[in-house]
């Protein structure tokens, strides 16, 4: 197990790191201004699972083998990029319809929304390379099973991520409720919450290699 020290340790360090506003935090502000509350909490959801095949990934090694590699790391942050730019497009598309109660903050299933969320939060490869370079520093090998000690360390830093995110999602979503006596206003926050996400999209495809 991980020792108590080093656990609390990162626990400070994550709370920290997290509560900072970053990609995640964006992404789900932006979802969360363009569909409402509803969308906001499962896209927090569905980001923060797309997380664990990373921590899997950094336990395993592979993490390491991936944020080592120059050309998996770009295709990794260009599939993520567009798929952010989509997103936004889409809410953009679809400003009028969602005030109207049939965009998706009503018609699109639970599941979609949180798959959605899963695949920016899975193809952060910054994510993956935060991971594989903080969650060592807090593993003690003379405790054994390094391994376990990260899926440990993984598994608090998504419960953090999962309660910091879902904050930001709840007071993004009341921003937008002072906005539905107005469809023309309603549909101008949605509009915005798109813009977010496609300059999400164009930040990361636009920076560095490496985070």
């Amino acid at each position: 197990m991980v020792p108590l020290p080093n656990l609390l340790a990162f626990i400070v360090a994550a709370v920290v790191l997290i509560a900072v506003p970053g990609p995640s935090v964006l992404f789900v502000v932006g979802r969360s201004i363009a569909y409402g509350r509803r969308v906001g909490l499962l896209s927090v959801l569905g980001n923060t699972m797309g997380l664990i095949p990373q921590i899997v990934a950094v336990a395993l090694g592979i993490g390491a083998v991936v944020s080592a590699s120059a050309t998996m790391f770009t295709v990794i942050k260009a599939a993520g990029a567009v798929y952010l730019v989509y997103l936004g497009v889409q809410a953009i598309r679809h400003r009028h319809r969602i005030h109207a109660g049939t965009g998706p903050g009503d018609e699109v299933t639970t599941r979609h929304v949180v798959t959605q969320g899963f695949t920016v939060g899975f193809t952060n490869p910054k994510a993956l390379v935060f991971l594989a370079a903080v969650l060592p520093q807090f593993v003690e090998p003379a405790s054994g099973a390094p391994g376990f000690q990260m899926f440990v360390l993984g598994a608090v830093f998504v419960v953090i991520g999962l309660i910091c995110d879902s904050a930001w999602a709840m007071v993004a979503s009341v921003t937008r409720s002072w906005f539905t006596d107005s469809p023309r206003r309603q549909a101008q926050l949605s509009a915005t919450g798109g813009l977010m996400m496609i300059g999400l999209g164009g930040t990361l495809a636009l920076s560095g290699n490496k985070a």
